[in-house]
């Protein structure tokens, strides 16, 4: 079993922090079977909040191994020699249960707290459309004092949540706060919906944002351009807000997915990598052959570029741009999902990311379903 725990990844740990989080400390250690630390808490990265570290462990493990799901308290040993080193050898903080019982508990956001931030983020969000300069660090020191006195950790960490609940309400978030899919959504979700829904100028920002025609980027330096995927995270279920189920949603990622002139720019600046990418490796005779088949033959052969690999193997290639963040979700038809699974060996979905400002990109080989979550109904694709 040890040999198993030494293969914990800090995101499977992660995920179980934020499920502590999300439900509370009394539902995680009875849902987990799990009593209360005797020695030692693992703090949450970003809040800080005191996590019992031997639970986290144990539920950690169901989610790197969810076919074997998670431990039981007498499945493995806790203390320093097993949890403590592991948690430690992954960059997490620990803290003994005398200093926690010392320390301050994390106080609940009242509703008039989550007004404030809301309205703070959506006035960062506001110039973030409209090409307007803010500053993050300094807005946050100006709420503290009219959040009664919360952390910097603690105003980051609403701020992803915050972002979460924008995605899923179908509006761009601001850069730089990865939504967290599992969070605390009662009063939180509603003051969002609410100050959306009395907003225009939001959605009219967001509508000049996602339909204002794009340019292939110059002076890109394309050996920095490759990224790795955001984490697919693993969801805890809970009910909806009214709000959501009212269809506040405008969804201006599907919106955005319609712009023609972004798309084809997106995918001609692939092109452009692809020819530069096997120059680099060599393969120049290959790079002259690089294809923008969604020009060349038409759009709904279930992919846009077609490129190759060094030993001249065809490689098939799906472009997806955003102006936003990474975690944007995106569109694919089920003529995309199929195509992929069809030639999985030789499928790469692109997503682009950033593209009218910084333009990155990841890639995500094979199948789409492995890599995210799909709605059935609208293939929305999200991690």
């Amino acid at each position: 079993m040890t040999a198993s725990l030494n293969k914990l990844t800090r995101w499977a740990v992660e995920t179980a922090l934020e499920e502590f989080v999300l439900i509370g400390r009394e539902a995680f250690l009875e849902k987990y079977r799990f009593g209360f630390a005797r020695d030692f808490f693992v703090r949450h990265p970003v809040t800080g909040q005191a996590c019992d570290s031997k639970a986290i462990i144990g539920a950690a493990y169901g989610v790197q191994f969810p076919e074997q799901g998670p431990l039981r308290p007498q499945d493995f040993s806790g203390g320093q020699a097993t949890v403590v080193r592991i948690l430690k050898g992954l960059g997490f903080d620990l803290v003994d249960v005398d200093a926690h019982q010392a320390s301050s508990k994390e106080r609940a956001w009242t509703r008039h707290e989550n007004v404030l931030i809301v309205a703070d983020y959506l006035e960062m969000l506001m110039k973030e459309l409209a090409g307007q300069t803010y500053n993050k660090a300094e807005r946050a020191r100006n709420l503290v004092p009219r959040l009664s006195d919360r952390s910097k950790g603690s105003i980051e960490f609403k701020r992803a949540n915050i972002s979460a609940v924008m995605i899923e309400l179908g509006y761009p978030s601001v850069p730089g706060y990865k939504p967290r899919v599992n969070f605390q959504r009662e009063g939180l979700v509603d003051v969002v919906a609410e100050q959306v829904a009395h907003l225009p100028l939001l959605d009219k920002a967001a509508e000049l944002a996602v339909d204002r025609p794009a340019d292939v980027p110059e002076s890109v330096a394309f050996k920095s351009l490759l990224t790795g995927p955001p984490k697919r995270q693993h969801r805890v279920e809970e009910a909806r807000s009214d709000y959501v189920r009212r269809g506040v949603k405008r969804d201006y990622f599907e919106r955005e997915s319609r712009n023609r002139s972004l798309g084809t720019a997106g995918e001609r600046f692939i092109v452009q990598f692809e020819q530069w990418r096997l120059a680099q490796l060599g393969v120049g005779r290959l790079a002259d052959r690089v294809e923008h088949v969604a020009e060349t033959q038409g759009d709904g052969l279930g992919y846009d570029v077609l490129s190759f690999e060094t030993d001249g193997r065809e490689r098939f290639i799906e472009v997806k741009t955003t102006a936003h963040d990474a975690a944007t979700p995106f569109f694919v038809s089920s003529n995309e999902v199929a195509f992929a699974k069809e030639v999985s060996d030789r499928f790469r979905l692109y997503r682009l990311y950033h593209f009218r400002t910084a333009p990155k990109f990841f890639e995500l080989p094979g199948a789409i379903e492995q890599h995210c979550h799909l709605d059935p109904s609208t293939f929305r694709a999200t991690f």
